[in-house]
C-alpha cells in the first residue's frame, strides 16, 4: 500500500488554515473565526495627524509595544508638499498609546511632535531585522512608498535614513503601503506590495458577484511579492497565486509570517467591492470594503478556502463606503490566550480611527465537530518532540481524543483511541495523555499519522514539544 511521504515537522506548530493536514475526515468541517471589535486605541488629535491616522504597523520590541503610522495633516495646514508624514507611538499594554515628543522634525514652526520621517517613502511599515549579518545602523528597516519604493533603515526605529537615494523598485503601481520582513525560513527579505492582475496575464476578471471589469489600470487590484538578500536589490515582482478562486480587487495586504508558526504566511487583505455603493450621497469614491483572510506555506501560493469576510463593516454605517475598514500590519499577544489585531475604520471621515480586535491565540481557523461527533486523520508526519500539545475548545459535554497510528492506520500500542484520556475544557496549550502516559519518546522520529476524534469541539493547532 502506497503512502504519502511523511513530512518532518520537528517541533513546529501546525495550523488548520488550509486542508493540508486533513487526509480523511468524517463529520468535521473547518471554520473561519472572526475577530471581535474592542476599544478605539488611536485617533488623530494633533495638527499633523488630525487629517487621519492610517497605514499603522504594530510590534512588540524589548518589552515595549511600538507603532508607526501615516499621519495625514489637518487640511487647514499649509504645506509645500503632500500632506502626510510618518509618526510614532508606543504603549506599555497595547491598549493605551502615547505619542512622544521626539523633537526631530520642524512642522508649523515647532519640533514638539512625534514625527519620525518626512523624506521619500513616508508610507512605510517598519520591522526589526533579525538577520545576524546586519550593522547597528540598520537594525530596523522598512520599504516606503512615494510612487516608487525606497529602502529605509534605522538604529532605533526613530531616527531613519535612506539606504540609498534612488528607489529600489520603480515598476509600480505602489499606491498602498508595502510590507517587508526578514523571512526566517527563506533566510532573505520578502516584500508584498500593490500589483495589477489583468487579462494579458491570463486573469479572467470575474468576481463572485459577476463581472468587475478593469477599473484599476486595465485590471484588478492585486498583490505582488519580491525577495532580496540585501534589502536594496530585489527580484522582479511576481503576482501571488490564489488558485482557481474568483479574482476580486485586493487592496492592502498586511502580510505576516505568523510568529507562533513560522511556516505560515497570512494575508489580511482589504477587499474592494467597487460596484456596490450603499450610500448614494457618498462622493469620495464608489464601492464598499471588508477584510478577507488567506494563507500560504511558501509565500507565493495562497489558499482561499474562505471567500467570506474575516472582518465586516459592521453596524457602524460610517464604515459602509469605499476603504471603510481594513486591518493594519502586526499581531500582538497581549495575553497568552488572546491575539490583538488593529484596524482602520470610518476612513475619509473626521472620525477615522484605529480600533483593536481580539481573536483566540492561533484561532484563525478550527476543525470543528458538532454534538454528534466526527473525526479526521492527518497525513503522515515525523516529529521530534516528546509531548502532543493541542489548542482546543469543547463544550461542557464535548471531548477530544487522539490516536497515534502507523502508516497503515493501526493504533500504536498504548496510543489507541481507547487508551487516550478524554480531553475536555478550553486550553491553548493542552497536553494529551494516554494509558502509557503523556510522553511520546518511543515514537519520536518515526513516521506516524494522527486520528482525532471530536465531539462538540474545535481544534485550532497542534505541535509536538
Amino acid at each position: 500500500m502506497a503512502h504519502a511521504t511523511p513530512l518532518n515537522i520537528g517541533t513546529d506548530r501546525q495550523l488548520f488554515v488550509d486542508d493540508f493536514w486533513i487526509a480523511d475526515s468524517r463529520g468535521t468541517k473547518r471554520i473561519l473565526h472572526k475577530p471581535t471589535p474592542r476599544e478605539v486605541v488611536l485617533e488623530g488629535d494633533r495638527p499633523w495627524d488630525r487629517g487621519s491616522i492610517s497605514c499603522v504597523s504594530f510590534m512588540l520590541d524589548d518589552g515595549r509595544y511600538r507603532a508607526w503610522y501615516r499621519a495625514d495633516h489637518d487640511p487647514g495646514m499649509v504645506l509645500k508638499r503632500s500632506g502626510h508624514d510618518s509618526a510614532y507611538a508606543e504603549s506599555d499594554d497595547g491598549l493605551h498609546w502615547e505619542k512622544p515628543n521626539l523633537g526631530l522634525f520642524n512642522i508649523n514652526g515647532s519640533t514638539q511632535n512625534n514625527l519620525v520621517w518626512m523624506g521619500p517613502g513616508r508610507n512605510m511599515v517598519p520591522f526589526k531585522d533579525p538577520n545576524p549579518d546586519i550593522c547597528d545602523e540598520e537594525i530596523y528597516k522598512a520599504l516606503g512608498t512615494d510612487k516608487n519604493l525606497y529602502a529605509l533603515a534605522s538604529p532605533d526605529g526613530v531616527h531613519w535614513h535612506l539606504m540609498q537615494d534612488v528607489p529600489v523598485m520603480t515598476d509600480g503601481p505602489f499606491d498602498t503601503i508595502p510590507v517587508a520582513f526578514w523571512d526566517v525560513r527563506r533566510k532573505e527579505y520578502v516584500a508584498y506590495t500593490r500589483g495589477v492582475a489583468n487579462v494579458d496575464q491570463g486573469v479572467d476578471p470575474l468576481s463572485i458577484e459577476g463581472e468587475i471589469g478593469h477599473e484599476f489600470k486595465g485590471g484588478v487590484r492585486w498583490i505582488r511579492r519580491s525577495t532580496s538578500k540585501d534589502f536594496v536589490n530585489w527580484t522582479p515582482l511576481e503576482l501571488i497565486n490564489t488558485g482557481d478562486t474568483p479574482f476580486e480587487h485586493l487592496y492592502t495586504n498586511a502580510c505576516v509570517q505568523y510568529e507562533r508558526a513560522s511556516g505560515y504566511y497570512l494575508i489580511f487583505s482589504m477587499r474592494y467591492v467597487i460596484h456596490r455603493s450603499p450610500d448614494p450621497d457618498w462622493t469620495y469614491s464608489p464601492g464598499v470594503c471588508d477584510v478577507v483572510f488567506m494563507s500560504s506555506r511558501d509565500g507565493i501560493n495562497f489558499d482561499r478556502s474562505f471567500m467570506e469576510a474575516f472582518v465586516t463593516p459592521g453596524l457602524d454605517q460610517n464604515n459602509w463606503h469605499d476603504r471603510g475598514v481594513s486591518l493594519h500590519h502586526g499581531i500582538l499577544h497581549l495575553t497568552p490566550e488572546e491575539m490583538s489585531m488593529y484596524g482602520n475604520e470610518n476612513t475619509h471621515l473626521p472620525t477615522q480611527r484605529t480600533r483593536r480586535y481580539t481573536l483566540r491565540t492561533d484561532g484563525f481557523v478550527s476543525v470543528n465537530a458538532g454534538f454528534q461527533g466526527g473525526e479526521f486523520v492527518t497525513r503522515p508526519m515525523v516529529f521530534s518532540g516528546k509531548e502532543l500539545e493541542l489548542n482546543y475548545s469543547t463544550s461542557a459535554v464535548g471531548s477530544v481524543r487522539v490516536e497515534v497510528q502507523d502508516l497503515d492506520g493501526k493504533a500504536l500500542p498504548g496510543y489507541g483511541l481507547d487508551d487516550c484520556t478524554e480531553k475536555f475544557g478550553d486550553e491553548v496549550e493542552g497536553i494529551m495523555n494516554w494509558s502509557v502516559g503523556h510522553k511520546l519518546s518511543s515514537v519520536t522520529g518515526k513516521p506516524v499519522q494522527l486520528r482525532f476524534a471530536l465531539n462538540d469541539a474545535d481544534i485550532y493547532a497542534f505541535r509536538f514539544r
